[in-house]
């Protein structure tokens, strides 16, 4: 009973004991949170220094009004003005084709391409010229009877007024220089139907296409070449809408002499060859498909043949680029495309460097700038950087120029939260 007993008594003490393990590491662990916080603060504090932010930095440059001739780029394909089918009129056999009749070949105006066997024209021509000749004679023979026949008349006594057409022979003369008008007309005939055995070029020309050769039968209406003409070439460039106003096109009955002057360009092995053309017409209508316009660029001597002062040739198919030379518009502001902002936001700076955004109607735009006409105050300069945050009156640091006073990023912050 005594063991007992004394177990229960031990009971409290070793729950106290383990009561006391628990709460001494927690109690240590407040112990030193206090003396840390004590101790921090007790410690010397830390300057506080004046937060400065610097304006961003910023490429200005000058805005300028000047005058624009404006040119615009286009394309198409080198096209001859003139691209004939010569087709026979006389029917036989070839007999001799020249020695430039291949395709590329060169032929001068009225230069002889091939012969057709003329033979049987020649004896065409022999029995025209006959029967003019007998034509002739007996319209000399019936005028000789009309004479005498009104010399018969005469000697009856009676007025020549009252004489029958028979019995003066009227009609028989009227027979005979219709026949020899006939005559004529035949042997007018003969004389093309022989010159036509001669295929001739009818203008400075290429050979495109031969169709027959030497030995070779042809007859009325069979195809013998194709060529077209060198003195000049075109190309038909198309044109936008909105190009359309800035172009001097001509009219009705142009001067070439005096049309506007186009580029003509292309690039070969990384070498760029031009060549100097004028807008040569208009055509006047609006493409259904694409709705663009065509302007016509004509290009004198593209081989360089016929008047020798050409090295650069330029074949008939070539797809070239074209820069045609537009109209010219007074005081204009040329703004660079990276200083524009969407479609027409600039950013400027005045004298005190303090940011200033406007938008301008645009006129024109290309690759390289946008064109407006607005007014711009003489003290602005236009901004060429970008920014990310832009607000307006915010102080700007331009490049190249002394830096202005920090301000405090609260006021800054301030006064962008009244902007927004």
């Amino acid at each position: 009973m005594d063991n007992v007993a004394s177990k229960n008594n031990n009971k409290p003490a070793r729950k106290m004991v383990q009561l006391r393990f628990v709460l001494m590491p927690i109690f240590i662990i407040i112990l030193a949170v206090f003396a840390l916080i004590v101790i921090a603060s007790l410690a010397p504090k830390p300057a506080k220094k004046p937060i400065e932010v610097k304006a961003p930095l910023v490429e200005a440059a000058p805005l300028q009004r000047k005058d624009i001739s404006f040119s615009i780029a286009s394309q198409g394909s080198v096209l001859p003005r003139t691209e004939t089918m010569l087709i026979s009129e006389v029917s036989g056999n070839v007999v001799s084709v020249s020695k430039k009749f291949e395709v590329g070949g060169f032929f001068r105006k009225g230069e002889t391409l091939l012969k057709i066997d003329d033979i049987s024209y020649k004896v065409a021509l022999l029995q025209a010229e006959s029967a003019l000749e007998s034509a002739l004679a007996e319209l000399e023979q019936e005028k000789a009877r009309g004479k005498q026949a009104k010399d018969e008349w005469l000697l009856t006594g009676q007025p020549i007024a009252e004489a029958p057409s028979l019995a003066l022979r009227t009609p028989q003369l009227k027979m005979a220089k219709a026949a020899v008008k006939s005559a004529q007309a035949g042997l007018t005939d003969t004389k093309t139907k022989l010159e036509r055995t001669h295929i001739r070029a009818p203008y400075d020309a290429l050979l495109k296409i031969k169709h027959v050769d030497i030995g070779q039968f042809v007859s009325i209406g069979s195809s013998i070449a194709t060529t077209f003409a060198i003195d000049y070439a075109e190309v038909r460039l198309p044109v936008k809408q909105r190009d359309i106003a800035f172009l001097n096109l001509p009219k009705l009955n142009p001067d070439v002499k005096n049309a506007s002057t186009i580029e003509l360009y292309q690039t070969v092995n990384n070498e760029k060859q031009t060549w100097q053309a004028k807008l040569a017409r208009y055509e006047g209508v609006v493409d259904m498909t694409s709705r663009v316009h065509y302007v016509v660029a004509q290009l004198n001597d593209p081989y360089g043949i016929l008047n020798g002062q050409r090295s650069d040739e330029i074949r008939i198919g070539t797809f070239v680029n074209a820069d045609i030379v537009g109209k010219t518009i007074e005081n204009l502001y040329a703004i660079p495309r990276q200083a524009v902002h969407g479609s027409n936001t600039l950013y400027l700076v005045d004298q005190d460097n303090k940011l200033h955004i406007q938008q301008v109607d645009v006129l024109r735009a290309d690759v390289d700038a946008v064109y407006t006409q607005d007014n711009i105050a003489d003290n602005l300069r236009l901004v060429v950087t970008n920014l990310e945050t832009p607000v307006e009156g915010m102080s700007l640091r331009i490049s190249g120029e002394p830096e202005p006073k920090t301000e405090d990023i609260a006021k800054q912050e301030e006064n962008a939260g009244d902007q927004s």
